[in-house]
């Protein structure tokens, strides 16, 4: 099956303008089991209350009466089941769960998708595509500020991207590329199938909902459309200096050699987002003066540069130890706050645990925050971190008792208490 994808990609990468008419064929029922061993088997079940073990006891059976309804045109996409999960802020971002049936389908559909569209998009685009990450945006961030004559920098953030793509538009989009009946048909079925918010289905005539396998790439390739391409094949020849384009998702950035640069750009691309169904949030958008010689044009009036936030890091435009222009990033006040409130939620809803059993799920998450966040200047604010985790729990182990002797005399002597400090793991990002 991955040699058929491979010819697909191979066909999309040498004709730019190749439009494939015969997709569908390559979903069969060896192919939808192939597809599942990829998948996350732990998700939780759709409107249909079907779990994942359910599913897979009777595997063969399910998939060839998936691959005859789809032969058959009789496939019906399910409304997705709504969960609101916590964004932060005391705000939360609606979370779409299909069923596990669905969930299989569209991850399969997403695979031939992928395949196609792998080839056409942008290298800075970094969000939601095999084999890149957020720390690669952020390594060419990092290069295009500290390599590159970048000295304005404009952040920007879309009001409620996924909940606002337009579906005519994304549509038209995708028939750009693809003309096979069946798969167009498929989508068309998911953009409409509603959200299920206490047993009633909503339809929604914009947005596709955030949870299901096809979506992340249903997103990637309306921006795809929408600002990369028209930055790369545009914007930038109109541009003056040197100009960048760093996104991850809907959350992106641009750099800029020149202010007047800076500016076209942030006012077309509202023009442009404007266009398409969305809205730049005027709150989080802004246009600065950053990079290497932002300190010293600040320190004429006596202001301090100015920073911006991206991936979950604070950027500082500050001085490395040799006295030179230094790009320094931090884990932000949010990203910290959210890390110790779910910490924080875990001990209460686990205080009575086993210390051992505490220790190994605190350790586990500290881990997984320094994974993501131990660059080179996070060492103080993830040891500041680790301290406040340590006081999460010993406030958690006093309150068991009246009579307790958690004292830190005591407590610094025990192996059960101990948590891992720190270390360098991103050097190179």
């Amino acid at each position: 099956m991955s040699t058929k994808l491979e010819e697909i990609a191979i066909k999309a990468r040498k004709d730019k303008k190749a439009v494939f008419t015969s997709l569908a064929h390559i979903i069969t029922p060896e192919f939808l089991k192939e597809t599942w061993k990829m998948m996350n088997r732990k998700g939780t079940s759709g409107v249909d209350g079907e779990t994942t073990k359910e599913f897979e006891y009777n595997i063969d059976e399910r998939v060839k009466d998936i691959w005859k309804r789809m032969k058959e045109k009789k496939y019906k996409a399910p409304p997705v089941r709504r969960v609101d999960i916590p964004k932060g802020n005391g705000k939360t971002r609606p979370l779409g769960i299909p069923t596990v049936e669905d969930r299989l389908v569209q991850r399969a559909v997403a695979r031939i998708l992928e395949s196609i569209y792998e080839q056409e998009f942008m290298d800075f685009s970094y969000g939601f595509r095999p084999r890149r990450n957020p720390h690669q945006a952020l390594k060419t961030l990092r290069e295009c500020i500290v390599k590159k004559k970048v000295r304005f920098i404009y952040e920007a953030d879309i009001r409620g991207y996924f909940n606002n793509i337009n579906h005519q538009w994304l549509m038209k989009m995708i028939k750009l590329r693809i003309a096979d009946p069946v798969i167009i048909s498929m989508i068309g079925k998911w953009l409409r199938a509603g959200v299920m918010i206490n047993g009633v289905v909503t339809i929604n005539t914009k947005g596709t909902p955030q949870g299901g396998p096809i979506s992340p790439l249903l997103a990637n390739i309306y921006l795809h459309y929408v600002l990369d391409l028209w930055f790369a094949k545009k914007y930038k020849t109109y541009a003056q200096g040197e100009a960048y384009l760093i996104r991850f998702a809907d959350d992106y950035v641009a750099c800029f050699q020149y202010k007047r640069d800076a500016e076209k750009f942030e006012k077309y691309s509202k023009y442009r987002m404007n266009k398409f169904s969305l809205e730049l949030a005027e709150e989080k958008t802004r246009l600065l003066s950053f990079g290497r010689y932002a300190r010293e044009r600040k320190a004429k009036y006596d202001e301090k540069p100015e920073t911006f936030d991206f991936l979950g890091f604070k950027h500082i435009s500050g001085v490395g130890t040799n006295g030179q222009f230094a790009l320094i990033r931090k884990p932000t006040v949010k990203s910290c706050r959210k890390f110790l409130d779910k910490t924080h939620k875990w001990l209460k809803g686990h205080s009575h645990w086993k210390r051992r059993d505490q220790q190994k799920q605190l350790i586990s998450m500290l881990k997984g925050f320094y994974q993501y966040f131990s660059l080179y200047h996070c060492r103080n604010k993830l040891v500041y971190i680790r301290q406040e985790v340590v006081n999460q729990w010993i406030r958690s182990l006093r309150r068991r008792s009246q009579r307790h002797r958690m004292y830190w005399s005591y407590l610094s002597t025990k192996e059960w208490f101990k948590l891992p400090y720190p270390e360098l793991i991103h050097a190179n990002v």
